[in-house]
């Protein structure tokens, strides 16, 4: 795993990008600190507001003090367009505490999804392919509300060919059957 403090060992710490990472560092830290203290979104937001919205302010001075004197074609110089033309939404999450710092927890929920779907490209069929994508939705489904997908797979299987009406079938819903407990 890349820490932060390795990564300004290995740059330099006077090298721009290490005075990026150094800053976004500061934001994650404040973050951090709110999540282990178990702050709510009130606190949260005033946490922002006072500490946060300050580094932001930083990153944005350090953005526009070097925005065209770094080669566009550059990696860096492409981070920091990418940074600028996307700089009020990714300054967002200062305006209110219910609102994450990323999106990481999105983008880990799909990444099997991502991963599936380079596998269903290689499906016989339009029907198994859906049947594929159906049954992907229904374990990610139980994961999201913290569902065991192999005990609610066992149920419903066991359950299943006894549903006829619309009413059974949604006694079947991931949050709605209760498995049997293991034994």
């Amino acid at each position: 795993m890349f820490r932060l403090d390795e990564g300004l060992k290995v740059r330099g710490a006077d090298q721009l990008s290490a005075r990026f990472i150094a800053l976004i560092g500061k934001l994650y830290r404040a973050e951090a600190r709110a999540r282990e203290r178990k702050f709510d979104v009130q606190r949260l937001h005033r946490l922002r507001q006072k500490y946060s919205v300050k580094v932001l302010g930083d990153i944005e001075k350090l953005l526009l003090q070097h925005l065209h004197s770094v080669l566009p074609g550059s990696l860096l110089g492409k981070a920091l367009h990418y940074l600028s033309s996307q700089w009020v939404k990714l300054k967002r999450h200062v305006d209110e505490g219910s609102l994450p710092i990323d999106n990481n927890a999105c983008e880990n929920s799909i990444r099997p999804f991502v991963v599936g779907r380079r596998n269903w490209l290689f499906s016989d069929t339009v029907a198994g392919a859906n049947a594929s994508a159906n049954l992907y939705s229904l374990l990610q489904t139980c994961a999201a509300n913290g569902i065991d997908g192999y005990r609610y797979l066992a149920a419903l299987l066991v359950e299943l060919p006894k549903a006829k009406t619309a009413d059974d079938f949604e006694a079947l819903l991931p949050w709605r059957l209760t498995p049997p407990s293991a034994k």
